[in-house]
């Protein structure tokens, strides 16, 4: 008899057949590996480098040929001596003899900018390849964090209810009273500045929604025969919880853990773009754009364009991969209900 096709297999033909998710993974995986050639200091490894001419535009020339060196006139002395009244006239015959020495030394001018430099002469496309690394591991250690904290509660809540349930239920409805933008100003405040304190926030705030779903998972598997079955022939508590309940429920934790990273990004780059989020010797999304909102003024768009190009880029792919692989996970769509 033929073998049944595993669950994850069978996710993984029908996300192949969906066009549009296999471009978005293309496109997740192109930034994946950007972030970890930025995190091995192959790529925008001195992003802190003053490599350009401070707000120089986006230029694709390329390196120019040496050219010969402009050089400012020292200033001439007067012919008589007046040493007695003017401290700077020893100086000026020295002055003289160096402008004549370096008359004719040879620059080079500054290397190409795709998406030109900031006000300290940075090189904008390495700070946005820089800031993705930030951006993106924030979101996903975010995501991370909030996943574990909301599925261990949820199954705690859904599997034993009573007290347990009641007080994780109470738990769950003072932080879902409270607007997500008020939590995530009062935990910034309470934790710094920091990628790691970010990620935590982020965690403190989104996992109601993971645990949500858990809860309601497990309070419809927990009664269900292959659950009791297990529980009639000896096996644990937490061996019912998490060895035959959990993978069932697994991609739903799944699907729910890669729509907060894109919301988690979003809140990233408000925080950041506060002066709330990542500290000030490192780069992100948000940073850049608290920066393009001086420069705008000044007419300086690159900084913007590249900070929001690679965001929405991004979160456009992310968004519709998730779509694609809540599709490819969905128990109805492959009938197996």
């Amino acid at each position: 008899m033929e073998r049944p096709e595993g669950v994850w297999f069978a996710a993984w033909k029908r996300l192949r057949a969906d066009r549009v998710g296999m471009v978005s993974l293309a496109v997740v995986l192109f930034f994946i590996v950007l972030i970890v050639l930025a995190a091995t200091g192959l790529v925008a490894k001195g992003w802190q480098n003053e490599v350009g001419v401070p707000s120089a535009p986006p230029t694709f020339m390329g390196p120019a040929a040496k050219t010969e060196a402009s050089v400012i006139e020292s200033p001439k002395g007067p012919n008589v001596d007046i040493s007695a009244v003017d401290p700077l006239a020893p100086r000026y015959k020295e002055w003289d003899e160096r402008a004549a020495k370096f008359k004719s030394v040879e620059v080079v001018k500054a290397e190409t900018l795709p998406f030109g430099a900031d006000r300290l002469g940075r090189d904008v496309l390495a700070k946005a390849a820089k800031g993705t690394q930030t951006s993106v591991f924030v979101g996903l250690l975010g995501a991370l964090i909030a996943a574990l904290i909301g599925t261990v509660l949820g199954a705690l809540a859904g599997f034993f209810g009573r007290y347990v349930g009641d007080f994780l239920e109470w738990l769950y409805s003072v932080f879902t009273a409270i607007p997500d933008i008020l939590l995530l100003l009062v935990f910034a405040v309470i934790f710094g500045r920091g990628i790691g304190s970010v990620a935590i926030i982020l965690a403190l705030v989104g996992w109601t929604s993971v645990y949500r779903q858990v809860r309601a998972e497990f309070l419809k598997h927990s009664v269900r025969d292959y659950v009791r079955s297990a529980e009639a022939i000896g096996a644990s508590t937490t061996s019912r919880m998490f060895r035959h309940i959990l993978p069932n429920v697994s991609h739903v934790i799944l699907v729910r853990m890669s729509l907060l990273v894109v919301a988690f990004i979003k809140f990233e780059v408000i925080l950041s773009y506060l002066g709330l989020g990542v500290g000030v010797d490192d780069v992100s999304w948000g940073t850049m754009l608290q920066e393009a909102q001086n420069e705008l003024i000044l007419g300086q768009w690159w900084q913007l364009v590249a900070a929001t190009g690679f965001m929405a880029v991004f979160v456009t792919a992310f968004s519709l991969f998730t779509d694609a692989l809540r599709d490819a996970l969905d128990p109805k769509l492959r009938g197996l209900e």
